[in-house]
């Protein structure tokens, strides 16, 4: 099996490099890639990429992810995120490949409380979250094999993120103020990895009907961005890091204490049911992904 793999440089296309690795041979891609075209700003040249490599399963882990900086963007947002999507989704009906996609809960409008299913309405609060939607829909309109993976607040001992951030600044302050009235599960790139090598080998064996279609991946549990930064801090804190603020010196404070250009949703819970029960996959309690991601960069 071949497999071409896109955003190879990426959180999540760092950790599929590894994981699809048993699956057959990986061509894995970035912007920066020169004996292919790994670049989704240019259309013609990832579609030329598909042609040339003909295989059978395509991974498209590369996205414009800059939320705040999309407001301003828009042109290159919508290229990368949408027009993109599009021209691999054509490619890959053409040569007969599987398309695996990741987008965002940032498709829903982040109302009420409960974890968003797949068939729920879908209301984009910003540029980011709008163009993220329309790629799926183009996907789905133009390849038949495809599996789209909604998820949130991923991270990686790999690179910036949001844990990294709350140590450095427990180490230099007496307190931090975090947001508590958004909530989600931190999910770690290494588990999108897993699940989506388990995904495409089911795909392929066709032993278990049709699985194209929009899924929801994200770790289980809940917590808000204030929930998980105390949770960094007393982790840190019993593994001896010298640290200046105390989980009890993590205060909470809404959104509005901190205004971005792009509005960000309240509710980001993921409802996983469809992906568990079609795939036969289990999904671990967010604390566990985050532990593990400490021990490596603490």
């Amino acid at each position: 099996m071949k497999i071409l793999l896109l955003g190879r440089s990426g959180q999540v296309g760092w950790d599929l490099q590894r994981s699809l690795a048993p699956l057959g041979e990986v061509i894995a891609l970035d912007r920066c890639s020169t004996e292919l075209c790994g670049d989704l700003a240019d259309l013609a040249g990832i579609s030329a990429t598909v042609r040339q490599v003909r295989p059978d399963v395509i991974v498209n882990a590369a996205a414009y992810t800059a939320v705040d900086k999309a407001e301003g963007d828009v042109a290159t947002a919508h290229l990368v995120n949408a027009e993109a999507p599009s021209a691999l989704a054509e490619a890959a009906n053409a040569v007969g490949a599987w398309l695996v996609h990741y987008s965002t809960d940032y498709v829903f409008d982040g109302s009420g409380s409960k974890p968003w299913k797949e068939s729920d309405p879908t209301g984009p609060l910003n540029v980011y979250g709008r163009t993220k939607l329309e790629g799926e829909q183009r996907i789905a309109a133009r390849c038949a094999k495809h599996l789209i993976l909604r998820t949130s607040w991923v991270y990686a001992a790999r690179g910036g993120n949001f844990a990294k951030t709350m140590l450095r600044l427990a180490r230099e302050r007496d307190r931090l103020s975090v947001i508590d009235d958004q909530f989600g599960a931190p999910t770690g790139a290494d588990l999108l990895a897993d699940l989506t090598a388990h995904m495409v080998r089911s795909a392929l064996s066709g032993t278990t009907g049709d699985l194209a279609g929009i899924y929801h991946a994200a770790a289980a549990g809940e917590t808000s961005w204030h929930g998980y930064a105390r949770f960094v801090v007393d982790y840190a804190s019993k593994a001896g890091l010298d640290l200046k603020a105390s989980p009890a010196r993590v205060d909470p404070v809404p959104t509005t204490a901190f205004p971005t250009p792009a509005t960000r949703p309240h509710n980001s819970r993921l409802n996983t049911a469809k992906l568990q029960d079609r795939f036969g996959l289990y999904f671990p309690a967010w604390q566990q992904g985050v532990a593990r991601m400490l021990t490596e960069i603490a």
